[in-house]
């Protein structure tokens, strides 16, 4: 997925642009499909119309609240690192951005749990100098790959090597 070059100051450039992983999909889609049948055999226990609009209103609201939201959340949210910071934006219509500095970045770790192994990915714990600590992001594709890139540019920042700021 690209980062907009418009949300890029000059001289920047995006070193790793990825969003969640899509496993963070499979509970909603298994939401899903436990929704439908419920609802098939609901509609077919209950008579009469009144109870058959009741059975697939109550579907739709389940499909907005358990499949639609994390769907949406997913799709919207990517997390960005450029050669100069970096950036958390999430939202459809309300939107939310954080951006961190990248020399306000003390630390870059991963961790990778055994589903996540499975799944190739893991949580990457950016440790910044703020207030809040670290940032969690969970469910990174290709976690150890991202945080040998965030690292190499946080040594080219630190070791004063400007040749990848285009400066």
């Amino acid at each position: 997925m690209a980062f907009p070059s418009k949300l890029l100051n000059p001289g920047e450039h995006v070193v790793v642009s990825t969003r969640t992983h899509p496993k963070a999909l499979v509970l909603p889609g298994l939401a899903l499909v436990v929704a439908l049948v419920l609802a098939f055999v609901a509609n077919g226990l209950i008579e009469g119309t009144t109870g058959t609009v009741a059975v697939w209103v109550i579907f739709a609201v389940g499909l907005v609240a358990f499949v639609l939201g994390p769907l949406l959340r997913w799709l919207t949210t990517t997390y960005t690192f450029t050669n100069r910071r970096f950036i958390k934006r999430s939202g459809f219509i309300a939107k939310e951005g954080r951006t961190i500095p990248l020399n306000r970045i003390s630390g870059v770790d991963f961790e990778i749990g055994l589903v996540d192994r499975i799944f190739g990915c893991g949580t990457l714990v950016v440790s910044d100098a703020s207030t809040a600590g670290s940032v969690m992001l969970r469910d990174i594709p290709d976690v150890e790959q991202v945080q040998l890139q965030v690292a190499e540019q946080l040594h080219r920042l630190s070791s004063g090597d400007r040749r990848d700021d285009g400066a």
